[in-house]
């Protein structure tokens, strides 16, 4: 019998209709395709039923990039193994006040090796306001470098985006998708993860030719009973 106790800690945003992710990128469509009304026609008395209708991007809430978004020939969604999105050991790095994020606030190599490294900004804070899309801090190239040289396992951030928004390169994108280490961008929440001892979840649904997909993002932390 287990001697531990489990909590979980919810990693990603309430995706919502009209809501807007990414600046340039439409808001989803959520809507009913049957609604509980129009299946009282169709089902037994007292029966009913709800199918929702949803149309987004990919690129919607917290989202989950996988090598493909980046690469025509790189792993999409139905291709990376679960073994890399479930169970990983986390290190959180905490940035608050710094834009420009360089290796300097990572640990060395060895320290997070095969973990899904988390970088809190507290960004997150800004989430639905003008305030999100402006000033955001982001990862450098070096720092990039310095992930993928590591053999990290997943990289995430509480921001807008991993890469600075003015560099069309888009340096942290290419190196470490490139490595085929997959990013979870918009995240939030990463103030209450411990900066070592959780375990994270991150599997989005498999879609094939598709590289990037909402996510239900979390930790697991065990405690003594």
């Amino acid at each position: 019998m287990s001697n531990h106790q489990s909590s979980f800690i919810d990693l990603s945003h309430t995706v919502e209709a009209g809501m807007i992710t990414y600046k340039g990128l439409p808001a989803p469509v959520i809507c009913d395709y049957l609604s509980r009304g129009a299946s009282r026609e169709i089902y037994a008395p007292g029966t009913e039923f709800q199918i929702g209708r949803i149309e987004l991007v990919g690129n919607t809430g917290t989202y989950l990039d996988s090598p493909f978004h980046r690469y025509a020939d790189g792993e999409d969604l139905s291709e990376i193994g679960l073994e890399r999105l479930a169970d990983l050991p986390v290190t959180v790095v905490h940035t608050s006040g710094t834009t420009r994020i360089g290796p300097e606030f990572f640990p060395a190599a060895s320290e997070i090796r095969g973990h899904a490294v988390l970088v809190h900004t507290g960004w997150s804070r800004h989430w639905r306001t003008d305030a999100y899309f402006e000033h955001y801090p982001y990862l450098t190239a070096d720092a990039a470098r310095h992930l993928v040289d590591s053999g990290v396992a997943l990289v995430g951030i509480d921001s807008y985006n991993v890469d600075a928004d003015d560099d069309l390169s888009r340096p942290v994108h290419t190196q470490v998708l490139g490595a085929g280490i997959p990013i979870i961008e918009h995240m939030t929440n990463l103030e209450a993860v411990p900066d070592r001892g959780a375990r994270l979840y991150a599997a989005p649904v498999r879609f094939k030719g598709v590289g990037t997909f909402p996510v239900r993002v979390f930790v697991q932390i065990s405690s003594p009973a």
